[in-house]
């Protein structure tokens, strides 16, 4: 699709390889705060749900138009598990930057998806805000998680970050994270991490933990050359 051809993707002078797990970071430009509001916390969820699907069928905008059009003849992308071109395994969204833990499937996928994503969530917010030129720092920044350990502990840090923040006193009150998928409490409809068949997740122990772990939530060991 034409739509899809961009001649200035960010991909990386060093490729990340294929099947690889990282931990992707990025944010605004001069610390700017872009999630102020519900519905940007809404509208950054759908859409990096969206766009793991690696051919899907318009740009975002357009389907979030003609989705709920009883004629409409655009299918639903999240239910072509077999093209996706990321597995994302979580996720926390904070109102100047974005922590994603992603599995790339395919060649320079993980590039293209971060294009994609960035590129769609400036024209909405520029739309809405009547406002010009970037919103994000022109590179993502990347680190690979190389052991489960790692992984399991990235994510606790992830799903903490709300509270080191104080913007929240318990984890499970942010809800522009994941960390409720992971308690399970969530609605399926409102799940768009796919862990399983890499995270072995027992709701109530992760709980624990997590929240156990709340006052060295900057100090853990096992995650200090991945926090980016």
């Amino acid at each position: 699709m034409e739509w899809l051809k961009d001649n200035d993707m960010p991909y990386r002078k060093v490729p990340l390889a294929q099947d690889s797990i990282y931990h992707i970071y990025t944010k605004s430009i001069a610390g700017y705060k872009i999630f102020n509001y519900a519905k940007d916390y809404k509208r950054m969820i759908e859409t990096i749900d969206f766009y793991t699907v690696g051919d899907p069928p318009c740009k975002f905008s357009l389907f979030l138009q003609k989705k709920n059009k009883p004629k409409s003849n655009i299918p639903q992308p999240y239910s072509l598990k077999s093209e996706r071109i990321v597995k994302l395994l979580a996720y926390c969204i904070m109102p100047t930057h974005i922590h994603l833990i992603l599995q790339q499937i395919k060649k320079n996928s993980i590039s293209r998806y971060m294009n994609l994503i960035l590129k769609s969530f400036t024209k909405y917010y520029n739309v809405k805000c009547k406002r010009k030129g970037p919103l994000w720092e022109s590179r993502f920044k990347n680190a690979l998680i190389e052991t489960d350990e790692q992984l399991l502990h990235l994510t606790r840090y992830l799903h903490l970050n709300p509270v080191t923040a104080h913007m929240v006193e318990k984890p499970q009150l942010w809800h522009a994270s994941s960390y409720n998928e992971y308690l399970m409490k969530c609605d399926d409809k409102d799940k768009i991490c796919r862990y399983d068949d890499v995270l072995d997740i027992n709701p109530t122990s992760y709980r624990k933990f997590v929240e156990d772990q709340i006052s060295y939530q900057r100090t853990l060991k096992e995650i200090k050359d991945l926090v980016l």
